[in-house]
Parts: C-alpha cells; structure tokens; sequence
C-alpha cells in the first residue's frame, strides 16, 4: 500500500498548518511589542507637555494670571475680513469718540445728543460735569464741541469767562466775538437774527416771531435793571416798560438803542401815560415812572454804560458751521454786576438767534439745525447775579423743545448748593437732577452724600472717583509734580446704571488747542533747561 509523501505536509518539515499557527503569533506578539515601545516612548518623562498656565512644578514658570489679549473696535465696513471672529461690546458706540473705557480697553462713544436723538438712552440732551480743578473738564467738553460739530451741530459758548474754548471755535472756523470795557458792545434792543427772519415770513409765523423778540426784550431790560438794583423792579414798571416799548417800535426808524427807550420815558405820550393811571397828571406821572428812569439813566452812566450804551459790534451769525464762541474773559472777576448783566445779554441774543432758525426751518425756508450750548463754570454763572438761576432754569427745561442739547459743568455738587437764596437752592439741585447724564471727575469724599442725592453711585465707584482726586506726587527726576492721577479720568452714570469709567486721550492736532496753562508756559518765571 503506497502512502503520500509530500514534503509540504509532512510534519517534520515545520511547515505544515500548525506551524504555521505558531509563527503567526509569535509575529503577533512582536508587533504589540514594539508598538508599546513606542508608546512608552512617547510618555517618556524626558519630553514634558506644558499645560495652559505654562511648566507646572518648581522652576518651571507657571503664570498665576493670564492676561486678555488685546481688543480692537470697528464698523463692520473696515473690519469686514475679521467677520468669524466679531464679537459684540459692553460700551455704546453711538456718538462722539471719548476715549477708552478703562476696565476692557474699548472705546466709548458719548455725548447728550446723540444718546437722546440716536440711541434713546437718556429723556433730556443735557449732561452735568464735576470736577476738581485741573482734571480735564474742559478738555471732555471741548472734545464733544468738536465730534457733534463733525456731525452737523452749531456749537454755543455763550459766554466764556476764561476763556476755554476761544481757540477751539477759531480752530473750527467758527465766529468770536468779544465783549467787555473796550472791547465791544451789546444792544439789548436790537432783535438780531429775529428781525432778518421776520422779513422772510408772513402771517402768524411772522406775528409769533415778532411777539418772541418783544418779550426777549422786554426780559432783558428788567433783567438788567434787577441786576444794577440788586432786587426784582415792580410789576408797575414791568408794564411801563412794556407800554415804552411798544411806541419805540412805532416812532423808531431801524434798530433803536437804550438812550432812545429813556427819551420815550421822558417824554411820556399819551399810550404811555395811560398805563402809570396818571390821569393827566404830570406829577403823579413822573412819581410814577422816575425810579424806573433813574435806573435806566443807571445803566447808561453806570459801570454797565460802555457795554450796553451803544449798537452792537459783532451780531451773531449762524451761517459758520464752526460755532460761535463770546469771549467776557476781559470782564474782571471782581466786576460781578457788568459780569452778570453781560452773560444774560449774551443768552438773550443766542437764544433769539436759536429761535429765528428754528422758524425759518418751520417754513421751509431755511435747514433744521440742532444746537449745543456750553455753560463752563456754571458756578460762577449763578453767583454773578440774581435772575441768572431762573434763566438757566428754564433752560434745563425746555431744550428739548428748543432742538438744542447743553452742557453744565461745575466742580462740586456744593458749588450748586451755596446760593444765598434757599429757593435758588433748591433750583440749583434741580439742574443736577434733570440732566440726562452726569459725568464725574475726581471728587473728594465728602461730595459722595450730595452727588448720591442726583445719582446712585456703588461702592467701588465712589472709591474710584475719590482715588482721582488725589494729588499728583513729586516727580524727582523732572523737578516738579507728576500728573494727577485723575487727570482725563471720568465716570459716566445715568440713573441707576452701573458707571463707565474712562480716561479722555487728545490727538495731536487737539494738543494746541486744549492748553489752559497758556499764561504759565510762557511766562518768564519759567526754569530754562540747560
């Protein structure tokens, strides 16, 4: 019987099936081998990973705090190509450019009027700014003057007792016009902008117009006899005055001037007779009109004469889109009645102009313009006189009305409070707390009860602003003081909102313009460096 003998079935041969079993798993066994080699090495502690603060373990520079990247603000139209990565903001953007909030580092955009016209954010387009001195409240205001200016509104300074913002509004290509013992002149009985824009209307718009200039009028001749008395004239003269102006309308060819008003008085017609009850008499006439006479004839020979005597130098125009900026600074501080007397002529004549445009753009017939008024130190403002606490009263209240947006600044919450008057007191506190914002510098503490009565301020707010107060230190290596720590630094609050802080940075092309150390610069006291 034969038998197969194949070799390659054979079990000597070791290569049969179940030798090939064996060797495949061998084979098998080896390659996990070697793969966990690799894997070991790969583990090897020689080639540590770091993980997301840095090499923890001694020496190995593990970072306790990591800071955020930097942020850059834009339009959509110039960051377009960064579209994945857009990110949205804490802080508005809808306004004049500030400066940058100073907890993230982005920019902040602020101003009354595009917050209450645009934004909706605040009821009344007016804002409040405190301060100590020399921290840069101008300098916030100014920056506003110039962004809204951008933006088509006619700046107003009516009244600059520094002055401040001279440069600015020349800068701007706007119109200034100075007032003062030599310097120019302000007719109180000349409508200005009124009359021009009278000519151009008919009908009730012209006879509404008419009336508004003979009541601004009228306010401001008692507003100037108040100021030389020092009390409030009598309803009686109110009315002569009233009577006086009327037959001056009448009698008088072009714009008549006070001297004009005292030769009616003087002469006393018939209409105006008729008021005082004098019944054909001319005593009880002249008992009847001579206080008022004699005040008038006050006003003429008296320290205001020279400023209100005469026609007006400089009318205001509104066809410059720079502004315009009355310059009072050659006014003594220690002439309070010429002071007084003049800030209300100035905010007579600019409101009458306010006025005129606005009937103008009513008709059609001229553009709507928006209006931004800046009364700097307004401290000084209320003390200069009686009746200017009421003017500015009014008007915190009715710019809305008017299409103008202003600004108030002031250094302290007490300034407002220490008024003689209690009832101007209490008026007082009332602009801090119709102001659709308030933007604070550095105050010192004990200003944080007055300013929690206007807006509420947290804790860690309250301690900001205090800290901006401190004075700067000595810089040893320059020679003199460092800059205060709160220069340019401000808080933002409206209502019961948490505050914005933010710190104010001037371009060069600003730099020129915002120096109120002018007369110090330059003075020959000034150590020259060797």
């Amino acid at each position: 019987m034969s038998t197969s003998t194949d070799p390659l079935s054979h079990p000597a041969a070791g290569i049969g099936p179940a030798a090939g079993d064996e060797n495949r798993k061998k084979n098998k066994k080896k390659a996990k081998k070697k793969k966990g080699d690799h894997a070991s090495e790969r583990r090897s502690p020689a080639a540590p990973r770091p993980g997301m603060r840095g090499f923890a373990g001694r020496g190995g520079g593990r970072a306790g705090y990591v800071e955020a990247p930097p942020e850059w603000r834009g339009t959509t139209v110039q960051v377009c190509g960064l579209w994945p990565f857009g990110a949205g903001s804490g802080t508005p953007m809808v306004g004049v450019p500030l400066g940058r909030e100073l907890m993230g580092g982005t920019t902040l955009c602020c101003d009354p009027i595009s917050w209450f016209q645009r934004a909706g954010l605040i009821h009344n387009p007016s804002v409040l700014v405190l301060g100590k001195p020399g921290l840069g409240k101008s300098t916030l205001i100014r920056r506003m003057v110039v962004g809204l200016t951008g933006y088509g509104v006619f700046p107003m300074v009516l009244g600059d007792l520094k002055p401040d913002y001279v440069d600015l509004i020349r800068a701007l290509g706007g119109q200034i016009i100075k007032l003062g013992r030599g310097l120019g002149s302000l007719n109180v009985l000349d409508p200005g902008e009124t009359a021009a824009a009278a000519a151009k209307l008919s009908g009730d718009a012209r006879a509404k117009l008419a009336a508004d200039a003979h009541g601004r009028r009228l306010n401001m001749v008692a507003a100037l006899v108040t100021v030389l008395r020092g009390t409030p004239i009598a309803d009686t003269e109110r009315t002569i005055l009233n009577a006086a102006l009327r037959v001056l309308d009448e009698r008088h060819k072009g714009v008549p001037i006070l001297p004009d008003l005292i030769k009616v008085i003087d002469e006393g017609p018939e209409r105006l007779r008729s008021v005082t009850l004098a019944r054909g008499s001319e005593e009880r006439y002249r008992k009847a009109v001579d206080p008022l006479h004699a005040s008038l004839l006050g006003l003429l020979d008296g320290p205001m004469g020279e400023t209100f005597a005469h026609h007006t130098t400089t009318p205001i125009r509104l066809d410059s889109p720079g502004g315009v900026c009355i310059d009072i600074s050659g006014i003594d501080d220690a002439d309070a009645e010429l002071q007084a007397a003049v800030l209300l002529a100035c905010w007579s004549d600019g409101f009458g102009a306010v006025e005129a445009s606005h009937a103008l753009a009513d008709q059609g017939l001229g553009p709507q313009r928006h209006f931004f008024v800046v009364l700097d130190e307004l401290w000084r403002v209320l003390r200069a006189g009686r009746g200017l606490v009421d003017r500015v009263d009014a008007l915190t209240r009715l710019n809305r009305q008017r299409g103008l947006g202003q600004a108030m600044i002031t250094h302290t919450m007490a300034d407002l409070l220490a008024l003689p008057d209690p009832a101007d007191q209490l008026k007082a506190k009332g602009f801090a707390e119709r102001a659709g914002m308030v933007i604070c510098g550095g105050l010192p503490q004990a200003e944080m009860p007055m300013v929690n009565e206007v807006v509420r301020l947290s804790t860690a707010e309250q301690s900001m602003i205090v800290d901006w107060s401190t004075p700067p230190s000595w810089d040893p290596t320059l020679n003199r003081d460092g800059e205060p720590p709160g220069r340019g630094k401000f808080l933002v609050k409206v209502g019961g909102r948490p505050g914005i802080p933010f710190k104010v940075e001037l371009t060069a092309a600003e730099r020129e313009v915002n120096d109120t150390n002018k007369r110090w610069a330059h003075s020959s006291t000034k150590p020259k460096r060797l």
